[in-house]
């Protein structure tokens, strides 16, 4: 039986026959860039192909819609603390979240979508009602005041850098929305 992903396993092999392995962090989760970046699932918006992201250089987070939620605001405390106990010397880490045009997280927009998963036990339906990028512009601005407000970030929010960028699918440009600071 042939598996969807048999041609991955083929360039993991051409992949670890590179010494490309033997240039990644030594630290794990402090990435060579000091970067966390957070963006959609969607596969048109892979960061390696529209950023350039190479291995080791980000943290690369992705979910419906690159949306900050709970489990995002715990992985990036952990990263702070790991960021402050291994890298003193490092000034801040940045945030980068990338919300983009044409998002399927707009279908959560769908009364009848939101309800039928939410009684499959998905998100219940004001989550998802609010996890819609219906304008990446405003959703971006709206995520970075939750990860400024999320009380576990405090201790560490002074050294964070925090921006928001919104990802054109038809001209393929990332627009700055709100600016790092």
């Amino acid at each position: 039986m042939s598996s969807r992903f048999t041609t991955y396993l083929q360039r993991n092999e051409t992949f670890a026959g590179t010494d490309a392995k033997l240039r990644i962090p030594e630290i794990p989760f402090i990435p060579f860039k000091q970067v966390y970046l957070l963006t959609c699932v969607d596969p048109r918006v892979e960061p390696a192909a529209i950023a350039g992201v190479g291995l080791g250089e980000a943290i690369v987070a992705r979910n419906i819609g690159g949306r900050v939620t709970e489990s995002v605001v715990n992985d990036l405390a952990w990263v702070c603390h790991l960021h402050e106990n291994k890298t003193p010397d490092a000034d801040w880490f940045e945030v980068a979240i990338i919300h983009h045009t044409d998002c399927g997280s707009a279908l959560f927009a769908d009364p009848e979508l939101r309800r039928t998963f939410a009684e499959r036990g998905g998100y219940d339906e004001q989550t998802a009602s609010a996890m819609a990028v219906l304008d990446p512009a405003a959703t971006v601005r709206h995520d970075i005041e939750l990860l400024r407000r999320a009380p576990v970030l405090a201790g560490t929010i002074d050294k964070l850098k925090i921006g928001g960028y919104a990802y054109d699918l038809k001209t393929g440009v990332i627009s700055t929305v709100v600016a790092p600071e």
